[in-house]
C-alpha cells in the first residue's frame, strides 16, 4: 500500500510541476496554444475514452494548419500519444522519449523563430519538454516494465470505457477521412475503429487476472482436431458468413473525400494544397519573406519563381518540385517519391520520414547541406557538362564504434 502512495504522489508532483507550469505558458501566450491546451487537460475527464481525447487535440491541428502558431500545435500533436503509455506492456519509458523525440522537430522551430523576440514561446518550449522528461522520470522509478494494475481492486464500470451511441462532438476532420463502421454481427452502437480499440484494450487491462473468467471450457465433441464431424462442416461455415472471414477493415474502405485544390496567397504564406494531376502550377509573384507550404499534392509538378524565405512539402506523392532560390530551407516531410530541381541556390535541405527522394542541385547550390532522417531511396544529382547529372546516393546504413572516448559513426558500404 506504501508504494502505491509513493507513486501516486510522485505522478500528483508531475502534474502539479511541469504540467501546470505548461498550462501557465500557454494562456499567456493565447490564440491558438491556449485553445489547443484547453481541449488536452480534458483527458482527466474519463467519460471519453483517452484514445478520443488524443484524436481531438490531433485533429485541433488539422483544422489550424494556417495559424502563426502551426509549430506549438504541431508539437503537441506529435507528442501527446506519449499519454498512452499506459497500455505500452514493456518499458513504456522509450516510447515516451520518442514522442519527446517527435515534439523537438517542433518546438526546434518554434525556438529559432522567437529565440530574439519573444521569451514567452522559449519558456513555453521549456515547460512543454520537461512534461515528458518528468514522465520518463517517473515510469523509469515506478513503472520500469510497464503499469502494473491492482489486482485486488474493483473492475472499472464498463461505461467509463464505451464510447457514447450519440457524442455531441461532430467527427474529426481529414485527413484521413472517416469511413463507414465495419459490419459488426449485433445492432448495437459501435465506437469507431480506434476508439473501440483502445477501450476494448483499458477495459481487459483493468480486469487484471479476472480476464480468464470469461473463457469457457471446451469439451472435445467441440474440437475439431477430435471430432471429424466439425472438419467437415468448417468449409461449409466459412462459406456461409463471408462477414466473419472478412478483414473489417476492408470492408470498411471507402473513397476518400475530396478535397478543393488550394493556391493562394494567405498573408505571407503561399498554400499550394489538394492538388493532383496538376502539371502546371506556377507561383511567379513571391517576395523574400514570403514561405511556401505545399501539402497533400500527388502527381502534379510545382515551379516557384524569385526568391522565397522557405519551402515544406509535407505528407505529398509523387510531387515535381522546381524553384530558382530560397534563403532559409527546403523540408520534406512525410512524403513519397519527390523531386526537387534548385535552379539557383539553398543553403539547406531537409529530407524527414520520406520514401523516395531525388535531389537535382544546380551549379551554385553544390555547397548545399542536405540533412536527412528515417527516410530512404535518397538521391543528390549533380550537374555534369551542359545537360548531364550524375547521381550520388545519400547512405541509408550505418556503422558505429566506441573509439575509447566517444561514438564514432560512419557510412558503410555494401559490396555487391
Amino acid at each position: 500500500m506504501h508504494c502505491e502512495s509513493e507513486s501516486m504522489e510522485a505522478f500528483d508532483h508531475v502534474l502539479s510541476g511541469s504540467v501546470s507550469e505548461y498550462l501557465r505558458t500557454s494562456t499567456a501566450i493565447g490564440g491558438d496554444v491556449a485553445k489547443h491546451v484547453s481541449a488536452s487537460t480534458e483527458m482527466a475527464d474519463l467519460l471519453r475514452p483517452l484514445s478520443d481525447q488524443i484524436q481531438e487535440v490531433q485533429s485541433f491541428r488539422e483544422k489550424n494548419r494556417g495559424s502563426s502558431l502551426f509549430n506549438h500545435l504541431s508539437a503537441v500533436s506529435e507528442s501527446i500519444p506519449a499519454l498512452g503509455w499506459v497500455a505500452v506492456c514493456q518499458k513504456p519509458g522509450p516510447y515516451v522519449k520518442e514522442m519527446n523525440d517527435a515534439a523537438m522537430f517542433y518546438t526546434n522551430r518554434v525556438l529559432k523563430d522567437y529565440k530574439d523576440t519573444d521569451p514567452r514561446h522559449v519558456e513555453w518550449v521549456r515547460s512543454y519538454l520537461s512534461i515528458w522528461t518528468e514522465l520518463q522520470t517517473y515510469i523509469k522509478e515506478h513503472h520500469t516494465t510497464g503499469l502494473i494494475w491492482n489486482k485486488t481492486g474493483p473492475v472499472a464500470t464498463p461505461s467509463l470505457f464505451r464510447a457514447p451511441s450519440v457524442g455531441p462532438c461532430p467527427p474529426p476532420p481529414p485527413p484521413p477521412p472517416p469511413g463507414p463502421p465495419p459490419m459488426f454481427m449485433d445492432d448495437s452502437p459501435k465506437p469507431d475503429d480506434t476508439s473501440a480499440q483502445h477501450s476494448a484494450l483499458f477495459a481487459q487491462l483493468n480486469q487484471g487476472e479476472a480476464i480468464t473468467k470469461g473463457l469457457k471450457h471446451v469439451s472435445d465433441e467441440q474440437k475439431t482436431h477430435k471430432n471429424p464431424n466439425l472438419r467437415s462442416q468448417e468449409g461449409r461455415t466459412h462459406q456461409g458468413s463471408p462477414a466473419k472471414s472478412q478483414n473489417p477493415s476492408m470492408s470498411a474502405c471507402a473513397p476518400a473525400k475530396k478535397h478543393s485544390p488550394v493556391l493562394e496567397l494567405e498573408g505571407k504564406k503561399w498554400r499550394v494544397e489538394h492538388q493532383e494531376k496538376s502539371h502546371d502550377l506556377v507561383i511567379e509573384e513571391t517576395e523574400l519573406r514570403q514561405v511556401v507550404y505545399v501539402f497533400s499534392c500527388s502527381n502534379s509538378t510545382l515551379q516557384i519563381k524569385g526568391k522565397v524565405n522557405s519551402i515544406i512539402v509535407d505528407n505529398c506523392k509523387k510531387l515535381g518540385l522546381v524553384f530558382d532560390s530560397v534563403v532559409g530551407i527546403v523540408e520534406v516531410i512525410n512524403s513519397r517519391d519527390i523531386q526537387l530541381q534548385v535552379m539557383g541556390k539553398v543553403p539547406t535541405i531537409s529530407i524527414n520520414k520520406t520514401e523516395g527522394c531525388h535531389v537535382y542541385l544546380s551549379k551554385d547550390s553544390l555547397d548545399c547541406e542536405i540533412v536527412s532522417a528515417k527516410s530512404s531511396e535518397m538521391n543528390v544529382l549533380v550537374p555534369e557538362g551542359e545537360d548531364d547529372y550524375r547521381e550520388f546516393p545519400i547512405p541509408e546504413q550505418f556503422k558505429t564504434l566506441w573509439d575509447g572516448s566517444s561514438l564514432v559513426t560512419e557510412p558503410t558500404k555494401i559490396a555487391g
